[in-house]
């Protein structure tokens, strides 16, 4: 099933992918930690670059959220942002052959507010997103 404390690869394309992990080989729960490159490190700015790439082509004409492209300190996150599944909702809404109405109201149910009204930023857990989205619509 999964974690929803801890980040992990969903990498099929009707679902909504996390961020990068540079936790061990990737989302390694024993192996949790920042890559610790900086921001001119070539194999940094190399994967950054490969990950737009990547990303560009899904929606060639929007701007790509950052999270999308950089790993959290712990390379465990289980959240994006909100403009990180908005970014994703069109590849999902296809893949599932669901109207993105549908999808964009479940994006919205996920979404979690500042806690307290002014802690953290809001987010959306990758894992609940998924499993709801395979609860009312199951991939093919």
């Amino acid at each position: 099933m999964g974690s929803r404390i801890i980040g992990q690869s969903f990498t099929r394309p009707g679902y909504f992918h996390s961020r990068p992990s540079s936790a061990g080989a990737g989302y390694d729960a024993t192996a949790s930690s920042g890559s610790n490159l900086g921001p001119t490190n070539k194999n940094l700015l190399d994967r950054v670059k490969g990950d737009v790439e990547n990303v560009r082509v899904e929606n060639p004409k929007a701007p790509i959220p950052v999270d999308l492209v950089t790993a959290s300190g712990s390379g465990l996150d289980p959240e994006i942002s909100p403009a990180a599944a908005e970014f994703q909702i069109m590849r999902v809404t296809r893949e599932r052959g669901m109207k993105e109405e549908d999808v964009r109201a479940l994006v919205q149910k996920h979404t979690k507010r500042r806690d307290l009204g002014f802690l953290g930023e809001p987010r959306v857990n990758v894992l609940e997103l998924n499993l709801d989205l395979d609860s009312v619509h199951p991939l093919r």
